[in-house]
């Protein structure tokens, strides 16, 4: 920390008085980065920063938040810290029961005071000189790396106008290395797997879709303009000022709230609502990592689509976003995708059955679209790799990747109707800790045993269900849901012809 002691030079201010000295500090980025047992990733995340090439004059200062750690997360912070230079102090909480957001909030707490402080405890001279410093505080998780000269970019953004609140980087999740590469002879084979960095042909390919999925999210805010509903946790650089007026607005004792499980999101409407802007930057990237298993991922999105449906939902909340439109339209979006795909199966089995289809080649049409558009977006995916462009092309991944979240989507409104509100951290945590199983064999064989007896009966009852009694029976319903089919489908191509013309532009992702 750089402190510089200088004389009052005329100007009337709190430090103008006999005797008192004016304290000068350099302006400065705060990072806070929360971490709960993050030993094998934290000295990858500080690398990063001691990459950035800070704006002139700004220094930067790195807070690791240290939360219910039972590892050696402290200790591996400190000598990375001292290792690249850093000016680095490690948080240990104490108490802590709200993950994530307590420990963002112990941080701010710590350099902006603590608002629920029964001795009400006042800021120290130094500390309100160092409060008036800081002109950005970077939110970042540990297991996230910044792009070489990612800071400087973030801070251009965020510095271009008054208005903005906050900026976000442009993320990417990070590839693991393959599997096969290393030898089972090395005697820290066993160490470099539970590192994480090494990964087999499906934790590559999970990576790949997700990696996918977020340049598609990217592509289409930078489309329309760069401004986003959610100024994601993993790197944001944010306007105290903003955060500030967050507090002060909605009575909190932290920027951070609890009240939702996707606190980013939450607090991103709440600038929004206070009349700031919230954008992605164009060129400030960041490497996050990404949920590597079906069951990880499940966990994860059930936890993000569940809170985005609370936030869409809950008027308690009183908050907004000029995105929600746009939200609500994802969510039809998903609802027609599911609608389409059960009454094609449904209407197929069923003519099948009763011996009623007749192919059309116009079925083709939106198929080939589709393949086009899942083509253009494997190349515009950063760091993508010939299969990738290949398996999109043929519509393999996208169609599973889609079916999966189809299944999220179903699983997070049909939770709305339950009455116990389920703890989406906690679940996402156990599943990453392997505490938790999936169920997709046993989902599978159900599957295949339903299709299979489908079949045995379809069979068995062949004549009966070919007759022209069952098929004059049959048929208004079967025609009038082809009817409803074809003009959903006729919907979603046009839909894919706009996002392909979209696709068009020179942003990338």
């Amino acid at each position: 920390m750089t402190l510089l002691v200088e004389k009052e030079q005329g100007r009337m201010s709190i430090f103008s008085m006999p005797g008192v000295k004016k304290t000068y500090m350099k302006p400065r980025i705060i990072a806070l980065i929360p971490a709960h047992n993050e030993e094998k990733s934290i000295r990858d995340c500080l690398a990063g920063l001691n990459d950035q090439l800070l704006p002139k004059g700004v220094e930067l200062d790195v807070y690791v938040i240290a939360d219910n750690c039972t590892d050696r997360t402290e200790e591996k912070a400190i000598q990375a810290g001292e290792e690249f230079n850093l000016n680095l102090k490690v948080i240990v909480t104490e108490g802590n029961k709200l993950r994530k957001v307590g420990a963002l909030n112990s941080g701010w707490k710590l350099l902006y005071g603590d608002l629920l402080d029964i001795y009400n405890t006042e800021l120290t001279e130094l500390q309100i000189v160092y409060k008036h410093s800081v002109k950005a505080v970077l939110g970042m998780d540990a297991d996230s790396r910044l792009a070489p000269n990612c800071l400087k970019y973030l801070w251009e953004g965020l510095m271009s106008a008054r208005n903005i609140g906050g900026v976000m980087a442009k993320y990417t999740m990070r590839m693991p290395k393959k599997k096969s590469q290393l030898s089972k002879s090395d005697v820290y084979y066993e160490e470099k797997i539970a590192s994480g960095e090494y990964g087999g042909p499906m934790s590559r390919w999970w990576t790949h879709q997700q990696k996918q999925d977020m340049a598609s999210w990217l592509l289409d805010l930078q489309y329309h303009g760069g401004s986003t509903y959610v100024l994601g946790g993993q790197a944001t650089l944010f306007r105290p000022e903003a955060l500030q007026e967050v507090v002060n607005n909605n009575k909190l004792d932290g920027p951070w709230q609890n009240d939702s499980d996707v606190e980013d999101m939450l607090l991103t409407w709440q600038l929004q609502k206070s009349g700031w802007k919230t954008l992605i930057s164009p060129e400030g990237r960041c490497f996050v990592d990404a949920m590597r298993s079906y069951h990880t991922f499940r966990e994860q999105r059930n936890k993000w689509n569940s809170g985005t449906v609370e936030l869409l939902t809950n008027k308690d909340l009183d908050v907004k976003t000029r995105h929600k439109g746009k939200i609500w339209r994802n969510q039809v979006k998903l609802f027609s995708d599911l609608l389409i795909r059960v009454m094609f199966i449904v209407l197929l089995a069923v003519a099948l059955a009763t011996d009623q289809y007749y192919w059309s080649w116009i079925w083709l049409t939106p198929i080939a679209l589709a393949s086009v558009l899942n083509i253009i977006l494997a190349l515009k995916t950063p760091m993508y790799r010939p299969i990738d462009v290949i398996m999109a092309g043929l519509l393999i991944s996208p169609e599973m990747y889609l079916w999966v979240n189809l299944m999220t989507f179903g699983q997070v409104w049909l939770g709305k109707l339950s009455a116990n509100k389920k703890d989406g951290w906690a679940n996402q945590y156990a599943a990453e800790s392997g505490k938790t199983r999936s169920k997709l064999t046993q989902g599978i064989l159900l599957c295949l045993l339903l299709a299979a007896g489908g079949a045995y009966l379809c069979y068995n009852y062949r004549d009966f269900l070919t007759s022209a009694t069952v098929q004059g029976a049959i048929e208004p319903y079967l025609m009038g849901g082809w009817v409803v089919l074809t003009y959903l489908t006729i919907i979603k191509s046009l839909m894919m012809v706009y996002q392909v013309w979209t696709l068009r532009g020179r942003h990338t992702a």
